[in-house]
């Protein structure tokens, strides 16, 4: 039997952790990028490390810290091991979200497809992490 696939919850989660992710993302290019002769401003080099990082510690470490996302606490989801059913670990939260960038090709669609199609209603990083999306009890 196929498990509840939470696709709704889950578009909303994910526009709540990359809405969050995207702003402050572009504040932070805003305040210590470069502008070029067309007003727009970027980071190179070294100046894009921070951005990595944000997005590990808002990702990664809040996502094993507080057992989801905010955009997941929220909705109500949380990821677990799929054999175990205990929570996360950081190299599996890392491994979900590696492919966050696949999932949402064509506004969520590859991500919505997957889940639709998969046994234990997984999207790609999912899969690569051997993890599954349940109800927070």
């Amino acid at each position: 039997m196929n498990s509840e696939k939470f696709i709704t919850r889950r578009i909303i989660a994910g526009i709540i952790d990359y809405t969050i992710i995207f702003s402050l993302t572009s504040l932070y290019i805003y305040i210590f990028g470069e502008s070029d002769s067309e007003g727009t401003y970027n980071v190179s080099g070294i100046r894009t490390f921070p951005i990595f990082i944000f997005w590990l510690i808002y990702i990664c470490i809040v996502e094993i810290t507080l057992k989801s996302t905010l955009g997941n606490y929220i909705v109500g989801l949380k990821p677990i091991d799929l054999q175990t059913e205990k929570s996360i670990n950081f190299k599996q939260s890392f491994l979900r979200h590696i492919v966050d960038l696949v999932d949402m090709m064509f506004f969520g669609i590859v991500a919505i497809m997957v889940i639709k199609n998969s046994k234990e209603s997984q999207r790609l990083g999912d899969l690569l992490a051997k993890t599954k999306v349940v109800r927070i009890k």
